[in-house]
């Protein structure tokens, strides 16, 4: 059993817990990710790293309550406990050598997106960060963003805050205005990864993005996170979740993704049902 020592709500549908994992934390690096299980009987999910601690040996994970265990685990509090917590999974991004990255974040995307801004900063690197937003509403870890980003651009759909208009437009702006990027690392939904890809590859800036398809054990043997990269068929909890993003098949895995919405929109229908029958 592990131990939730804190939990914060990032905006109403994002939450940030810190998990009692002191292996974990002292093994995990950016860009890696955990599977968990709320209750003995649930399913399992998977969630990338947002941070640790080594000294207090916690985990740091955000989740966008969009299914029946992430309703689930949202309503766990602090000093409560979820079954089963297994990492550090997969192969962290490769940040050695980089002299200037830009880090494209989406929406709950940023969350993957930040402890890689960090760990690029950490080691010297200029970081230049884009994120974006459907709203001001959405906005999270804005301030975390700006501690470890030499240059900050936030944009929303709306421009109900920072900037009008999609992360792709001030990236090409950067690069047709000279910026000389090492690398471009983009985590978002798969639509805008998509997009940033479209944007940097007639630049032919390297271009890293971060696959998050439906995945069931964690080691490669369900099957289930597998990708059409190069050609070829990969598997994003071993093989990534990190791949050259002018490789990745996105309508493929974009069509795959889709497959199951229907049911996990039920799922979570009903267990927020059973949760609103326990309160009355």
């Amino acid at each position: 059993m592990y131990k939730i020592a804190t939990k914060k709500p990032l905006n109403p549908t994002v939450t940030q817990m810190e998990i009692e994992a002191p292996h974990i934390a002292n093994k995990a690096k950016a860009g890696q990710f955990i599977i968990l299980r709320v209750t003995e009987d649930g399913e399992r999910i998977p969630l990338t790293i947002a941070g640790c601690d080594k000294e207090r040996g916690t985990v740091k994970i955000i989740f966008q309550i969009v299914g029946a265990t992430t309703e689930i685990l949202n309503h766990k509090e602090e000093g409560e406990y979820i079954q089963d917590f297994v990492g550090p999974l997969g192969v962290p991004t490769h940040i050695e050598g980089l002299r200037k990255v830009c880090v494209v974040g989406g929406g709950v995307g940023c969350a993957i997106a930040l402890p890689v801004a960090q760990a690029l900063h950490e080691q010297g690197t200029e970081v230049h960060s884009i994120v974006g937003f459907r709203n001001k509403d959405l906005v999270i870890l804005e301030d975390d963003f700006r501690a470890c980003s030499d240059k900050f651009t936030i944009m929303t759909d709306d421009g109900s805050y920072g900037e009008q208009g999609v992360v792709t437009a001030p990236l090409k702006d950067a690069i047709e205005g000279g910026e000389d990027y090492d690398m471009v690392i983009t985590i978002g939904p798969l639509i805008m990864m998509k997009f940033v890809v479209a944007t940097t590859k007639p630049f032919g800036v390297p271009t890293t993005v971060s696959m998050n398809p439906i995945m069931v054990d964690g080691t490669g043997m369900c099957g289930g996170c597998r990708l059409t990269v190069g050609g070829q068929t990969k598997f994003a909890c071993v093989d990534g979740p990190d791949f050259d993003g002018f490789e990745v098949d996105f309508d493929e895995a974009m069509r795959r993704g889709a497959y199951y919405k229907e049911f996990e929109r039920k799922a979570h229908c009903d267990a927020c049902n059973l949760f609103n029958k326990e309160v009355q």
